[in-house]
């Protein structure tokens, strides 16, 4: 098959969820002999080349704004599209359901991924979450068929438009921890004596839970917070005026740098409470991690009895005595390790993830 990704900054991924299942996705599909492009955001993706992983890249321009950012970069690339003899299209973010039809022109099938009721989130304002509900409706009509990652934002679309996605599927993850290595070194972090968030530091992420538990951790014992965000400035210099001495801030981390702080974490937290499936929540239950997260229905179903919760409406009050007790704890500890690798290991390798999106992929061009 002749396949288009669009709508993420495009790859290698250095922002979010939606840019990690596109590098991968699109590795492995054109590891199967498909020819796969990605559409990227100049000046957001700056790799020398056309190819990387084996998978074709667009790179095209945008503009650098919070609202327009996104949606003026993906109707660029819908048009690009036009002329490329593309036989399916898949799109991200419902925000840009707007523009799903226009691959249709050239007889190029379209399926729209849409994210986690991203209305909800504190970065919008009433105008930019009014134009995402209505996106959802037009998510229903425009493309040939949407998708999720998340049986709670499935249910959602039912109930609310009596309309289910062509398909639920779940983000995938690399299963193996790493060693040690130079990326511990630089930081100057020892394994298993830290607590690590990864993410982006927006306020629906809750990193303030985190960073207000970890005040006062046993000695000896860090916090590690992984990522930043655009247009953030506010809640990030609150974060770290929130911040004791034993907070780590390393910014951005990807690729094997990433991959090692997650294998050497002592917990990994996800305090988010707003979105559908986290992929960073996957990737550390994929490569060991004992999880902890927020106790709403995405991350109950991602985790499913291989991690803790905590009651997220009490904020950092009520993560504290989670993170004290396991901290006291490391045979409880170890035990949800092994439950969190075997979880991963059933559900959510990159291999079955592709399996279920040929399968989509293949149904959707024979008109199913």
């Amino acid at each position: 098959m002749r396949i288009a990704l669009m709508g993420g900054r495009g790859i290698p991924a250095n922002y979010g969820g939606f840019e990690t299942m596109m590098e991968e996705l699109s590795a492995h599909l054109a590891g199967r002999g498909h020819e796969v492009t990605v559409y990227c955001r100049v000046p957001h993706i700056q790799v020398a080349g056309n190819r990387y992983r084996g998978v074709r890249l667009v790179k095209l321009p945008t503009l650098r704004h919070k609202h327009l950012d996104t949606i003026v970069h993906t109707t660029l690339s819908a048009l690009h599209a036009l002329g490329q003899g593309y036989d399916l299209v898949l799109m991200v973010i419902a925000g840009n359901s707007i523009v799903s039809w226009i691959p249709r022109l050239a007889g190029q099938k379209v399926i729209l991924h849409v994210d986690g009721l991203d209305w909800r989130r504190a970065k919008w304002g009433a105008w930019a979450a009014r134009y995402i509900q209505m996106a959802e409706h037009l998510a229903l009509r425009l493309p040939n068929a949407f998708i999720t990652d998340s049986q709670v934002v499935a249910a959602y679309y039912q109930n609310r438009f009596q309309r289910a996605p062509a398909a639920v599927i779940a983000y995938g993850a690399d299963i193996g921890r790493l060693p040690p290595g130079e990326t511990l070194s630089r930081f100057g972090l020892e394994p298993q004596r830290y607590v690590l968030f990864v993410g982006r530091l927006v306020p629906e992420n809750c990193v303030h839970h985190l960073i207000e538990a970890c005040q006062g951790l046993d000695s000896g014992y860090r916090c590690v917070v992984v990522g930043d965000a655009p247009y953030q400035a506010d809640y990030i210099a609150h974060l770290h005026r929130l911040a004791g001495p034993s907070t780590l801030f390393t910014g951005y981390v990807f690729g094997q740098g990433y991959r090692e702080l997650c294998s050497n974490a002592y917990l990994f937290v996800e305090p988010s409470e707003v979105g559908g499936t986290h992929p960073a929540l996957l990737e550390a239950m994929a490569l060991g991690n004992c999880v902890v997260a927020n106790d709403i229905p995405e991350n109950r179903e991602a985790i499913g009895d291989a991690g803790l919760v905590y009651d997220g409406r009490q904020g950092s009050a009520g993560l504290k005595p989670v993170l004290d007790d396991l901290l006291a704890s490391p045979q409880t500890v170890e035990t949800y390790r092994r439950r969190a690798l075997a979880h991963a290991d059933a559900h959510y390798r990159w291999e079955q993830i592709t399996d279920r999106y040929e399968e989509l992929f293949t149904r959707i061009l024979h008109g199913a």
